[in-house]
């Protein structure tokens, strides 16, 4: 009883010890990754086996090896001696494994820390090493991608596992006496303390990854609403009561010490500490801020190093970010801190993101000067419109990937700015080449295909030769965003959007098609030829689209669409070769 107890006292100290290490092991990618995703690619998933095939390897050395000869507990060495089995935690990273992972992890990490178990030796080595595969084997047999596990669970998968074990050892390891006299006393204490540890390895986990989504969400519900409150301000253009508006809600927001707006020559608005001096319409006072306006860059500004011509100015540390229109800096978005110690990575990117909402905002407000002036109702409808649901849908999904992938968050917010720049572009054309207008559908497709995860795929089959012809602006893209918000909009999976642009004699074919729920032949005559009933649009962007083919090219451009309930659907037109538009922005990167 006594040496009964001893192991319990000694077995939970080791997994004390393997919970801290899983502590730290949870700030690894792999374990966001393991999470976050139902699925790996061939990388994360080789890794981590890798770290849990080590974590079980860890979970050897720190048990004890026991003697069965004389009772005694040593520390494991190297080589047992023959008389010699450990009593370890060894089960504990392969169980997690199957339970996270599955399967292929959890067999994977099992062969690593059990073939490692059999090299030690001693009268249980195949025994231990065995069941050591087959507890990753247990594992993966309970693993679930949606349901999660109850912590008594858990408990008990990781104490079947170990008592599995045990079986293991009485059946195959030889003499006999001595596997039941090992059995009988680290049994019950291996069981217990292993089913324990796996429990709280999974805890720690969940705890760890469950904070840092209620961070991510709070982040992006703050980007939201500081985009919903600030989108009718800068919609009015950028002067001082706009700028002293934008500034109070971030000031709300986002606490900062201080934060202010400027254009390129004098402050617009500064609202928290050294108001005294930093004053509306005064010329602006720091060497950063006119640094940020020559080069465009954000900068990251250190405690102390704020060279600001008062000399006894209280601003610290700070975060400039550029205000970017048409592609030259107008201003500079800058936020105040008391120390360079609270500007995280975080921050960083938070600030990036909202410079170029404002931004893009400042834009859009120009978008809207411009649409005024338009002469055509209609071409002014097509121009003017950005739906707010899907600027918000796409800083949801850009704000989400901060913390998860900031590179694809990078990417989708220099497709959204690029699209937004488009739509602006577009308000000054009569005609764009086909290559803008290509570009244009690409930063579309990139962030809705980044919101729909693994649901949508998208291919274009594009001529490239015929790039350079001419089209109206905005003719493309309301018939991507059709198939989007009509075909494919109820399917779960395996959803497909092709882009398709090639020459057909003296004609050049542009179209889309997809494989959603399609319609009646009825209703796709009636496509593009007026407003239609719908409880999810009118048909007005078609019908747009179709006239003004239609006016440019004549009736043989009109829009034809082939259509069968549960089939798909597919709308193109033909546009004469021969006119071609001006060469503009045509980013070669690949924004499908």
């Amino acid at each position: 009883m006594i040496v009964l107890l001893d192991l319990f006292v000694i077995m939970f100290e080791r997994v004390g010890m393997i919970i801290a290490v899983a502590f730290i092991l949870t700030r690894f990618q792999f374990f966001k990754d393991l999470v976050r995703h139902d699925q790996l690619n061939r990388r994360q998933e080789l890794s981590a086996i890798l770290y849990f095939g080590l974590f079980g390897i860890a979970g050897t050395y720190f048990g004890v090896a026991f003697n069965t000869d004389t009772s005694n507990f040593n520390s494991v060495a190297l080589e047992l001696a023959a008389e010699e089995a450990i009593a370890n935690s060894r089960v504990i990273g392969i169980v997690v494994a199957g339970l996270l992972g599955g399967y292929r992890l959890g067999i994977g990490a099992g062969l690593i820390a059990g073939i490692h178990r059999m090299t030690l030796g001693g009268f249980t080595a195949f025994s231990c090493g065995f069941s050591t595969i087959v507890a990753g084997f247990l594992a993966g047999y309970f693993h679930q991608k949606k349901k999660v596990l109850s912590p008594l669970t858990i408990f008990g998968i990781g104490a079947m596992a170990e008592a599995m074990q045990m079986g293991v050892i009485l059946l195959i390891s030889k003499p006999f006496e001595k596997a039941y006299a090992l059995v009988e006393v680290i049994g019950l204490p291996m069981i217990i303390t292993n089913g324990v540890g796996t429990a709280l390895f999974i805890l720690i986990i969940r705890h760890v990854t469950s904070e840092r989504e209620k961070e991510t969400a709070l982040q992006a519900q703050k980007t939201l609403r500081i985009a919903d409150q600030t989108l009718g301000h800068l919609r009015k253009g950028m002067n001082t009561d706009t700028a002293r508006a934008v500034c109070d809600i971030l000031y709300r927001e986002l606490k900062p010490s201080a934060v202010a707006i400027t254009n390129s020559t004098s402050i617009l608005s500064h609202v928290g500490i050294a108001s005294d001096h930093h004053q509306m319409n005064s010329p602006i006072r720091t060497d950063e801020t006119k640094e940020v306006i020559d080069n465009g860059k954000l900068m990251v500004v250190d405690e102390g190093t704020i060279h600001c011509t008062e000399p006894t100015c209280p601003l610290g540390a700070a975060v400039i970010a550029p205000l970017i229109q048409r592609g030259k800096t107008v201003g500079t978005l800058k936020l105040y801190y008391s120390s360079g110690k609270t500007i995280t990575d975080v921050t960083v990117e938070l600030i990036t993101g909202l410079s170029a909402l404002l931004s893009n905002q400042l834009e859009l407000a120009e978008a809207d000067r411009a649409v005024q002036l338009a002469k055509e109702a209609e071409i002014k409808a097509l121009q003017a419109q950005i739906h707010p649901h899907f600027l918000f849908n796409a800083m949801n999904t850009i704000v989400s990937l901060i913390r998860t992938d900031p590179d694809q968050a990078r990417r989708l917010l220099t497709s959204l700015s690029y699209f937004l720049r488009q739509n602006v572009t577009g308000t000054t054309a009569t005609l764009v080449s086909l290559a803008q207008e290509l570009s244009h559908v690409k930063a579309y497709l990139a962030i809705n295909k980044a919101r729909f995860v693994d649901k949508l795929t998208i291919y274009y089959d594009v001529e490239e030769t015929v790039l350079t012809q001419s089209i109206p602006p905005f003719t493309l893209q309301p018939i991507v965003e059709n198939a989007i918000h009509h075909g494919i909009k109820d399917m779960e999976r395996d959803s497909v959007i092709e882009v398709f642009i090639r020459p057909i004699g003296d004609d050049i074919e542009i179209g889309v098609s997809d494989n959603g729920q399609g319609m009646s032949s009825e209703r796709a005559a009636m496509l593009g030829t007026g407003q239609l009933a719908s409880e999810t649009g009118t048909g007005v962007g078609l019908f747009n689209v179709n006239r003004r083919l239609q006016m440019t090219f004549g009736e043989r451009s009109s829009l034809v669409v082939q259509s069968e309930p549960m089939k798909g659907t597919t709308i193109s037109f033909r546009i004469p070769k021969g006119e071609v538009g001006n060469d503009g922005e045509n980013p070669s990167d690949d924004r499908g």
